[in-house]
């Protein structure tokens, strides 16, 4: 693929896309529509896909993109926070933004999977778990990467400690991540060192405090995006971690450290 349609725009799965980690079932997806992440990594993937080297993915990205309902798609381009490259990629399609933009960042602006079953209400939350964990365990990679995108928060919870770096990048990318969500994450041990080092540098998940402080405590944080974040706890954290042996010997003699020049300023 050509590296130049890069719209200074990253999330967990554009960056598989444009390092040749999906499949190519998953990217037919995807520029099918079938894949739906939030609208503005929907429609950088699909632009990403019309340079794939498989001329079908090519042309059904083309006829994806032309679906899209201008009016949904010229109000989406108004918004503040779309990359002015893509702006730029859908001006040369003769597409300019709206003058009213859309107030809804999430929703994928074109959607073809079929909607998920909903689940056994007369099930235990125990059952449903494992009811879960076994479907999940019998799916393809690729109906793995559909569920951690549409799926429940229990699907997701499984998901993204899924060995395969696409699937867990597609559970981050979800329109459905809620931040609750994230700081469960951020405090799971069980989860790769790379789910931790995505949420650690993504700028709207770490303006929240509990997931500074879950990243901080995780002794799964990779030492660099810990070491970041130790300086933005407060007072009471920077102690409780600076006695901590389960993190990194780092982690703890920098809090000790904040913890003694805190203790300075107070005397």
């Amino acid at each position: 693929m050509t590296t130049g349609r890069d719209f200074n725009f990253r999330t967990p799965l554009l960056d598989c896309f444009k390092r040749g980690e999906v499949d190519r079932e998953t990217r037919m997806l995807a520029a099918a529509g079938d894949l739906a992440p939030r609208a503005q990594e929907q429609l950088a993937i699909l632009i990403y896909l019309m340079d794939d080297p498989d001329q079908e993915i090519q042309a059904v990205a083309e006829q994806t993109l032309d679906q899209i309902p201008l009016d949904r798609l010229a109000s989406f381009l108004a918004r503040a926070d779309v990359s002015q490259d893509l702006r730029a990629a859908f001006a040369r399609r003769g597409i300019e933004p709206a003058a009213t933009a859309s107030s809804d960042p999430d929703t994928p602006l074109i959607d073809r999977a079929p909607a998920e079953p909903p689940p056994d209400e007369a099930a235990t939350p125990e059952q449903r778990r494992q009811s879960v964990t076994q479907r999940i365990s019998r799916m393809s990679i690729t109906d793995r990467v559909k569920t951690a995108m549409k799926g429940t928060r229990e699907e997701r919870t499984v998901l993204i400690r899924d060995p395969n770096k696409l699937v867990a990048s597609a559970v981050l990318s979800s329109p459905k991540l809620s931040e609750s969500e994230v700081e469960s994450i951020a405090k799971m041990a069980s989860v790769s060192d790379e789910v931790l080092r995505i949420i650690g540098t993504n700028r709207t998940w770490i303006r929240h405090y509990a997931v500074i402080a879950a990243l901080a405590r995780n002794p799964k944080t990779p030492v660099a995006v810990a070491l970041n974040l130790v300086s933005r706890l407060n007072d009471r954290d920077v102690r409780m971690l600076s006695v901590d042996r389960n993190v990194a010997e780092p982690i703890r003699l920098a809090a000790r450290r904040l913890a003694v020049a805190s203790q300075l300023r107070r005397t």
